[in-house]
């Protein structure tokens, strides 16, 4: 039913190039738009669980996305004051053939981008949306500097600040979650295990993981604080002040925080998940749709999933009766999964002694006796596979 249909996507991130491929497979014409001049994404790392590892896969980009990440062989709990580890949760021997893939977010980028122009995806790069009118059968997209086009299909994947969400919905305002967290990539030493390790403290917590073949160190550390910063991830900070926000840290954690020169700092702000996905012949997906904490780092993969189902549906029921459809069977899971990043901010944070002590050790209890149990908990997210009936 896609066959030969002009679909436009806004935003040329993950979401909206996975979409694009996923669409263009089953012969949708499509035209993604994105604002900057060259699509291209700087310095961060990215983690894509199984569940967005089964949609890589299912695009058929398997191979090289295992090619240019990490496979992560485990996740890692140590006490951010003393180093000393409290929980290992052990992917090969719990959990085989469980795949977490570890990405500087610009690889990622790359592999759908390539894959997108090989399906015959046309990219307009420089095509700065300044204004979306959504009617019953076409949207009116104002782009900087050009005519006013009329689109039969509009998929909204701009992220945060999305146009489309506005024009589906009346915006809300995010509540701050009294966190902020930097981000930063530091040259590897050569002898990281390739594994995601988290240093847990009070009032802050800090997660690290190699990237590229080792070569360089994902930083992301999170501190609990009063006030906020402007919402988005690219405001620049002084790397002394995450130093000063960790001088109580491990010398093991102080030295790769000893290695950042360059740092991005964001404060933390909880969305509510958009009540309106669609209308007409508009749709949103990812961070439009529904902006997630990073607590569970499933932004990402939950973009992947709405850009496989949402053409799935597409395809299933046409562009009429498909953005209900994927409505339907998205919006429950991505509220459950939101849901689980809210409460997970702040596990990782004990200020209370005693209570640091209790928890920690009912950890280290758990990885001695139960660690599959651990692991299990979030099956629900991880073996969800959406490419599947």
């Amino acid at each position: 039913m896609l066959t030969g249909q002009e679909v436009t996507i806004l935003g040329g991130g993950i979401g909206g190039l996975a979409a694009a491929a996923a669409l263009a497979m089953r012969g949708a014409k499509v035209t993604v738009l994105e604002q900057t001049p060259a699509i291209r994404e700087v310095g961060a790392g990215i983690q894509i669980s199984p569940n967005g590892v089964a949609v890589l896969d299912a695009l058929g980009l398997g191979a090289t996305a295992r090619a240019r990440s990490v496979a992560s062989r485990a996740v890692l709990l140590r006490d951010g004051l003393t180093g000393r580890d409290v929980l290992r949760l052990d992917f090969e021997a719990l959990k085989p053939g469980r795949e977490f893939l570890l990405f500087h977010r610009a690889d990622l980028i790359d592999i759908l981008l390539e894959a997108a122009r090989e399906l015959g995806v046309t990219i307009e790069t420089g095509a700065k949306v300044a204004r979306v009118d959504v009617g019953q059968h076409s949207t009116l997209i104002e782009i900087e500097g050009q005519e006013t086009r009329e689109a039969h299909f509009v998929v909204g994947a701009e992220g945060l600040h999305s146009l489309m969400y506005r024009a589906l919905n009346v915006p809300r305002e995010p509540l701050f979650t009294g966190q902020v967290a930097w981000r930063a990539l530091v040259p590897a030493r050569g002898d990281e295990a390739a594994e995601a390790t988290i240093w847990m403290g009070p009032g802050r917590h800090m997660v690290t993981y190699p990237l590229r073949g080792g070569q360089i160190v994902n930083i992301v550390a999170v501190q609990e604080r009063a006030g906020w910063v402007a919402e988005g991830w690219n405001h620049d900070d002084d790397p002394a002040n995450l130093r000063k926000a960790f001088e109580m840290y491990a010398p093991e954690a102080r030295a790769l925080l000893d290695r950042v020169e360059a740092v991005n700092l964001w404060g933390l702000f909880q969305h509510p998940v958009a009540e309106q996905w669609h209308r007409g012949g508009a749709v949103i997906l990812g961070d439009a749709a529904h902006p997630t904490l990073p607590f569970m780092a499933q932004g990402a993969v939950m973009a992947l999933e709405d850009a496989w189902v949402l053409a799935e549906c597409l395809s299933v029921s046409g562009l009429e009766e498909g953005p209900a459809l994927y409505q339907a069977r998205r919006r429950h899971r991505v509220i459950n999964v939101v849901e689980a990043a809210n409460r997970n901010a702040r596990n990782y944070h004990y200020a209370n002694p005693a209570l640091k002590f209790i928890g920690h050790n009912a950890l280290r209890l758990a990885g001695r006796f139960a660690p599959g149990r651990v692991l299990r908990r979030y099956d629900w997210i991880y073996e969800h596979d959406v490419t599947k009936p």
